[in-house]
């Protein structure tokens, strides 16, 4: 039976302590965490996507997990022995860390511009770049304050076909996005600066999670 350890149930503590208003996304972050740890386990990727501060947000999430965040990853003996004799190890097997695999759709310019000057459909270049990445295991963390970012909802659809969970990071109301995913989790805030505050407290959170789950020594 899938529960919290010890670390990651004093980490949720500390998020209720400051913020109880979000204690409704309890259920939902364990879920996420459920599901990001069979990603992981499984030696599958994350790809998260949303738009304007959404969009800073995932970038931030692949930030907090391809590297340290607040635990030592320090590299496993089999790896740090594959790089023995190849250039720049000795300063590799210092200096790199463990990371989770993450990617943010929507970084390659190029992909991006040729999808939209060559595709009469708007909003479809996340789908498209998904579609050639996306595994089964894999998911999607989609974020929207609204819940409605159609380019968004259009990737949730690929992730979704290619066998692949999806978790919609919204407002209150979930819309479309929060309706249609696999795990909603929806913050609280009546306009989007307040919406995003919470959203920046959730995700934080379950990278501390995720983070504990695999590395339990800190910094």
């Amino acid at each position: 039976m899938y529960q919290w350890t010890a670390d990651e149930r004093n980490i949720m503590a500390a998020m209720l302590a400051r913020r109880p208003d979000l204690a409704a996304c309890e259920a939902g972050l364990f879920e996420c965490h459920k599901a990001l740890s069979a990603c992981f386990d499984g030696r599958n990727c994350l790809f998260t996507c949303g738009n304007g501060g959404s969009y800073a947000d995932a970038l931030h999430i692949v930030g907090e997990l391809c590297k340290s965040f607040e635990r030592r990853r320090t590299l496993d003996a089999a790896f740090q022995a594959r790089l023995a004799g190849l250039p720049c190890s000795d300063d590799l097997v210092k200096h790199l860390e463990t990371g989770l695999p993450a990617v943010t759709l929507g970084l390659n310019g190029a992909l991006k511009t040729a999808i939209e000057n060559d595709c009469d459909l708007p909003n479809i270049a996340f789908a498209q770049e998904l579609n050639a990445l996306m595994r089964p295991g894999d998911v999607l963390l989609a974020i929207s304050t609204s819940g409605n970012a159609r380019n968004c909802l259009m990737a949730m659809s690929v992730a979704k076909a290619h066998g692949g969970k999806t978790i919609a990071l919204t407002g209150p109301g979930g819309g479309s996005m929060g309706e249609f995913a696999d795990i909603s989790l929806k913050a609280p805030g009546d306009s989007t600066k307040v919406i995003q505050e919470a959203h920046a407290v959730i995700w934080h959170t379950l990278c501390l999670l995720i983070e504990a789950r695999y590395f339990p020594e800190m910094r």
